[in-house]
């Protein structure tokens, strides 16, 4: 019964150091794994939104990683930005920045190398100085869309765009956005959108302005109104010929900019 009793605790004995041992292995893999997310994030440039898919190097990481993420955001040292992405946030006079819009939104307008998307609408007519009113809404044009969703203080929406999306035609298709979308651009008045949306346009290469022609002809039929209406006011009428083409003779279109383009009537804007 003693030999019984000593065997046990010998066994008792020997588990307990083999738990102290891994546990002890576990505790310095998590302290060297936090230490060498520590020292990723570090080189990180401030406004970079990552996630712990750029900090892991095997799976077995993923867990411990994530924890000192969440410790780091704990401590100030970093900020999150939604579930399972985070920051480094800029410094300004005016406190911590947020990221920008496409660092925000990065997965959505790239995959795999590939230029899935682009950014449009209310930024973007902040860009091109239609409006000065700033919005939590990111506007993204892409060939496939998807229900919008909220990203932290972000909501996602999606615009379709029948054109292929390249690099050199993105610009292009955010004027032809706002020529679109006009009626939604806020904090403005058609004389002044007419206005700049002339000289945005007026300052497009001849190659550019064809382009935009091309790539028009795959918008709503008010927009390649519109455009023509606008081309015709810059002394550009050679290049409306496809535009007047693709219009329907007796459809009219309401539209801010009547008012504003001396030949409107001419493209039937009302």
């Amino acid at each position: 019964m003693a030999f019984r009793f000593r065997l046990a605790d010998y066994a008792s004995s020997f588990l307990i150091k083999k738990l102290d041992i891994l546990y002890s292995l576990d505790y310095n893999r998590l302290m060297k794994t936090s230490l060498l997310s520590t020292s990723i994030v570090e080189e990180i440039p401030a406004g970079k939104v990552f996630t712990y898919t750029d900090i892991v190097r095997s799976p077995s990481q993923k867990e411990a990683v994530i924890k000192a993420l969440n410790r780091m955001v704990a401590a100030g040292k970093i900020a999150k930005l939604s579930k399972g992405r985070y920051y480094i946030a800029e410094e300004s006079a005016f406190g911590k920045l947020q990221p920008k819009q496409n660092e925000i939104v990065k997965d959505l307008l790239e995959k795999d190398g590939k230029l899935i998307g682009y950014l449009t609408g209310y930024s973007i007519y902040n860009q091109l100085g239609l409006t000065t009113q700033i919005s939590n809404l990111i506007q993204i044009g892409r060939n496939d869309v998807r229900p919008s969703f909220k990203r932290g203080r972000y909501t996602i929406s999606f615009v379709k765009q029948k054109n292929i999306i390249t690099k050199e035609n993105i610009s292009l298709l955010q004027i032809l956005d706002a020529l679109r979308y006009v009626k939604q651009i806020p904090d403005s008045s058609p004389q002044l959108i007419c206005k700049r949306l002339l000289a945005i346009i007026r300052g497009l290469s001849q190659k550019e302005k064809k382009l935009l022609v091309e790539l028009a002809l795959r918008y709503p039929p008010s927009t390649r109104a519109f455009l023509g209406a606008i081309l015709d006011e810059i002394d550009d009428k050679p290049l409306t010929l496809p535009l007047k083409e693709s219009l329907n003779p007796i459809s009219a279109y309401k539209l801010l900019a009547a008012s504003a383009l001396k030949s409107a009537r001419e493209w039937n804007i009302k």
